[in-house]
């Protein structure tokens, strides 16, 4: 009843009902890890309790839907722990971070400014925002460079794209995303950098500062179909397979066919993907109907697109595209959209790393990805 009447107060002023709205799914947060900890609910009688509660302790966190006061139960026997005030504030100061350093630099349009705004931003000198930014930094870098610890027999590499302020330009540049499927079968983000060249040298410079962090085991690479990544795999990781994205190479073969024939084609691709023999039958149709340079994008793709079938069955609905980062990378776009345009490449790469440090944590707590060969023996 209580969820209820927060949403219809969210419904009647959005942004103290939103206020409210996370200030309730906080505290529940909170009073699930305290159960956890203490091995038992408030009252409960059992043997397998571990501490007894002592009330709640008021505690503030600003979000960018202003000041929230939480409540955080207290143990007599030990300190309660919670992930709510790291996770969440982390998030949160990247985000205002972004905001206020383009706001200090003019780079800022008008909806830019109405967020500072909403946010409070103008309340910070810009020594608050370069003392914010070093301690995200030091956590973002910590997490990017922290040693990789398993075999990864999966990698998987994709980008999404953003527009940066370069000197007195606008540009867009990537930020890539590493992550694989690690031995025990769940899955870790590896790494991630941004740039606005994705040619060999870069690619292999990138594996490399991976493989010296411990990365090993990898069997399959899994990207689209840029050049300089099919080229950087082949020398960086010999004996590993490269797997063109079957997603990404439905839309590149889509891309010279009308609209009126697309969907028709893309059927065509769906059930060749896998046999080479099939893959070549699509290509030569699509040439005799006219469509030469999608044939051709199939013809160059083939020796990529039936690689996964190498691996264990009951891997290949996961292993034969970049999924797995297509849904990260949307959450990236989602929660950074309120920037707009970020003043560097620090900036973009901080929030970034704040958020796949959320969904990594995530992911390794969460459920196995996948059930590795070695595990059913």
């Amino acid at each position: 009843m209580e969820v209820l009447a927060l949403i219809a107060d969210y419904l009647s002023d959005q942004e103290d009902g939103m206020k409210n709205l996370i200030t309730c799914f906080l505290n529940q947060v909170m009073l699930i890890e305290a159960l956890q900890q203490a091995g038992a609910a408030q009252y409960e009688r059992t043997d397998a309790r571990k501490a007894y509660r002592n009330g709640y302790k008021d505690r503030s966190l600003k979000t960018r839907y202003g000041e929230l006061t939480l409540q955080k139960p207290q143990f007599r026997e030990f300190p309660f722990e919670t992930q709510v005030f790291d996770r969440y504030s982390r998030v949160e100061k990247a985000l205002v971070n972004a905001v206020a350093e383009s706001y200090l630099q003019g780079v800022s349009t008008r909806r830019v400014q109405e967020i500072v705004a909403h946010l409070g931003v103008e309340q910070l000198s810009p020594a608050s925002v370069s003392r914010m930014a070093r301690e995200l930094d030091d956590q973002v870098q910590e997490f990017l460079m922290r040693p990789i610890e398993q075999p990864i027999p999966y990698l998987f590499v994709d980008a999404s794209y953003y527009k940066v302020r370069d000197g007195v330009r606008y540009v867009t540049k990537a930020a890539l995303v590493v992550s694989g499927v690690r031995a025990d079968g769940y899955r870790e983000i590896l790494g991630a950098k941004v740039t606005d060249c994705e040619n060999e040298a870069f690619w292999a410079g990138l594996f490399e500062e991976l493989k010296e962090r411990g990365l090993t085991g990898v069997q399959l690479i899994v990207s689209d179909g840029h050049e300089g990544i099919k080229k950087a795999v082949s020398t960086s990781f010999l004996g590993a397979s490269w797997q063109m994205c079957q997603v990404h190479c439905t839309r590149a073969v889509l891309r010279n066919i009308p609209k009126k024939l697309q969907k028709e084609v893309a059927e065509w691709l769906r059930r060749a993907y896998g046999d080479e023999q099939r893959l070549q039958e699509v290509a030569d149709k699509l040439n005799a109907m006219g469509y030469r340079k999608s044939a051709n994008t199939v013809e160059r793709f083939l020796p990529g697109l039936i690689n996964y079938t190498a691996f264990p069955k009951k891997h290949w609905k996961r292993i034969r595209t970049t999924n797995m980062l297509e849904r990260v990378n949307r959450e990236l776009k989602r929660r950074t959209k309120v920037v707009g345009v970020f003043p560097n490449d620090e900036s973009l790469i901080r929030l970034v790393g704040s958020i796949l440090m959320d969904i990594n944590e995530d992911w390794i707590s969460g459920i196995r990805y996948l059930t590795m060969e070695c595990e059913e023996e």
